[in-house]
């Protein structure tokens, strides 16, 4: 299936259907989850939702995208699909981004005055850190989206590293300001009214119980934004330490690490996504370094790339892809 072309779905043309299905068509319960807390240094606290598998097999590292968790149901869909391969499975959610597994619509609040960001990699380090200590089972790691652009920049960060001995991404944005700015037209902020509810909620939630956050954001901007520069400019980029949107966009895009990845990595982005022009993507590609493999369809939308004959038996070819060439990778005997 890695090697197999993408052929949209005919019944779900466009980027907008293809991006869009999957929240409405989808399953968020294909696996079982062993859930598991990880302190941070700072006092917080990291929530890992595990699958297991057959002893001795890989394990399959998954990071969401923006305001997703382990039941987004694309991260459900790569779990399942490494669970059928009898692979470990490990889905990472990013800090205020684990959800309860008694309504996966409610998120559970991190312990600290801070959220999550495209460029926050101290964690990956933590959680890498904690699946291989002692375990000789190799490790994989697939991020989609935010998560992808995460997984990217660490590994650009950490040339070296031996941890992670193959890597996916799927939709990711790579410039984070050309992203931004892509969004700002009225079809973009179709997209951005989708977000922007639950990371003011977030938000709030962070200014309430602790106070003196109160004078590093400007809240009722972030309230007010109708885009993603406004809200992170207002929020985002203050809140972790940026001096504004275009500083947390610039020190966070995986595009500017891009040339340093040392670990094969498959990068899969479609030339129509919504969340990124075009152009973005080729600058990608022709600055990353021989051991990323960019694979652009000129459809599929952002995370979506669903085939399959009618709507009752769609296939999601990115997710086999990841999985099927990374398999070639991990167990090359298989």
């Amino acid at each position: 299936m890695s090697e197999s072309p993408f052929r949209p779905a005919w019944w779900l043309p466009g980027a907008h259907l293809q991006t869009t299905w999957g929240q409405f068509a989808r399953s968020r319960a294909l696996v079982a989850f062993r859930r598991e807390r990880l302190a941070t240094d700072d006092g917080d606290e990291i929530w890992l939702d595990h699958v297991d598998g057959r002893a001795g097999s890989p394990r399959l590292l998954v990071l969401h995208g923006l305001e997703g968790s382990s039941y987004s149901v694309y991260v459900q869909g790569l779990l399942a699909l490494a669970a059928q391969r009898g692979w470990h499975a490990t889905a990472f959610n990013f800090r205020s981004c684990a959800r309860d597994p008694a309504d996966y619509r409610r998120w559970i609040a991190n312990a600290r005055p801070r959220l999550y960001h495209s460029g926050e990699t101290g964690d990956l380090s933590r959680v890498v850190k904690h699946l291989t200590d002692g375990d000789p089972a190799a490790l994989a790691a697939v991020g989609v989206s935010l998560g992808g652009n995460v997984l990217l920049k660490w590994l650009g960060e950490n040339p070296a590293q031996r941890a992670i001995a193959a890597a996916a991404t799927l939709s990711v944005p790579y410039e984070l300001g050309a992203g931004a700015r892509h969004l700002e037209h009225p079809v973009g902020r179709f997209y951005a009214r989708h977000f922007l509810p639950s990371l003011c909620a977030k938000l709030l939630d962070i200014v309430k119980r602790f106070p003196e956050v109160r004078t590093r954001v400007d809240l009722d901007a972030a309230l007010r934004a109708r885009d993603f520069w406004a809200f992170d400019d207002a929020a985002t980029a203050p809140l972790h330490g940026f001096a504004d949107a275009a500083d947390y966009y610039a020190r966070s895009s995986s595009i500017a690490y891009a040339g340093c990845i040392t670990s094969d990595t498959l990068c899969i982005s479609s030339t129509d996504d919504p969340f990124l022009p075009a152009e973005a993507v080729q600058r990608f590609k022709a600055t990353a370094s021989t051991a990323v493999e960019v694979r652009v369809t000129a459809r599929g939308g952002h995370v979506g790339f669903v085939a399959g004959a009618t709507p009752r038996q769609p296939r999601y070819w990115a997710e086999e892809a990841v999985i099927g060439w990374l398999a070639a990778r991990m167990c090359p005997a298989a």
